[in-house]
This record gives structure tokens, sequence and C-alpha cells, in this order.
């Protein structure tokens, strides 16, 4: 059985939307899910997201070849910033990740700026997963015009499989509520699987 740790998304806490879904979900299978919340989401220190979760992916006690990464729009950009300093010499890579409505660069929150900076290296990015999946929807709001770069970025630069639906905005998009994203249990299913 495998670990899954969870990065949630900006202003958003580790209890909501889909997250107990995709705990529950998982758990039922066997899986362990660590779902830890991020300090401040409204207002996020990018050091202090990454030491969360960090500590929190530590504290597992499972190897990377164990463990999925899950990562929620900018808890997506907060999972890219672990696997830039995972050392995959010597602790190998990570069993995979999915990134689900994340963003491969700036979207114009100048708040977040400095989860995107310094610039990602996304060939070292790549060493420290085995596999990557995409979900993203072609409506959401969030990376607008440019949903289609975002995707393309993560293709091109991680390999990542991507599933991108029609509709379903930002898995949610603000004020809305999203309980269940079976799309999201089932791709890290797959990378269990893998």
């Amino acid at each position: 059985m495998g670990t899954i740790v969870v990065s949630h998304g900006y202003g958003m806490q580790s209890g909501d939307h889909w997250y107990p879904y995709l705990r529950d979900e998982l758990a039922a299978q066997g899986h362990e899910v660590r779902v830890p919340q991020l300090p401040d989401p409204l207002a996020p220190s990018a050091d202090a997201w990454l030491k969360t979760l960090a500590d929190e992916v530590s504290a597992s006690g499972v190897p990377a070849a164990g463990t999925v990464l899950v990562g929620h729009s900018l808890g997506g950009v907060n999972v890219l910033r672990l696997l830039a300093g995972h050392d995959t010499e010597t602790e190998g890579p990570y069993a995979g990740v999915v990134l689900v409505a994340s963003m491969a660069g700036e979207v114009g929150y100048d708040a977040l700026a400095s989860f995107f900076d310094p610039g990602f290296d996304w060939a070292r990015i790549r060493r420290a997963a085995t596999s990557f999946r995409v979900l993203h929807a072609a409506d959401d709001p969030v990376t607008g015009a440019a949903t289609s770069e975002h995707i393309m970025r993560f293709v091109t630069e991680l390999g990542a499989t991507a599933t991108v639906t029609a509709t379903g905005g930002h898995f949610p998009s603000t004020g809305d509520s999203r309980p269940r994203l079976p799309e999201a249990a089932r791709l890290v299913r797959e990378l269990l699987g893998a």
C-alpha cells in the first residue's frame, strides 16, 4: 500500500472540497492519505508552505518510492518546489505526482510571486518522480486563456500525462464547492499501480 500526501490550494483548508473524499476513497483501499493544513492559506508564504509539506512527507516515514504527491492549484506549485529540492540520488524518486488545476508559471497574483521565484528547474523536478499526471479543466478561470500553455509545459517538461475536462473550473472555482473529484482518485490509483 502507498502513502499519498496532498498539498491543498490557496485560500483552502485541509478539510475543504474534495480533499476528504480523496482521503476516504484511497484509505478504504488501504492507503495512508495525509492532508496537512498549510499555514496562512489566505496569505501564504512559499517557505512556510514548503516546510510544512516537507515535514509531512518526512513524518510519514515512507520512502519516496512508496509516496504519491498530490497538489491542487497553488498546492501543486508547492509540490513542484518540494521536488526541485528533493535529493533523488540519495532518496530515489517519488512514485508519482498528480497536479490538479495547477500552474506552471505565474498567473498574475503578485502576492503569490514568491512561489515562482526562482524559476522551476524542470529537469531536476522530472527526475524527482517516476511519473506525472495532470488534471485540468478547459474552463479554469485561474489560468484563463493560458490554460493550454500551463498544461503543455507540464507535458513537455515533465512528460506528464494530461487529463483535460471541458468543464470543472478550478476544481472548484472561488465561491463554488466540489465535494468529490473521482478523476483525481483515479489518477492516484494509476500511479500507485504503476
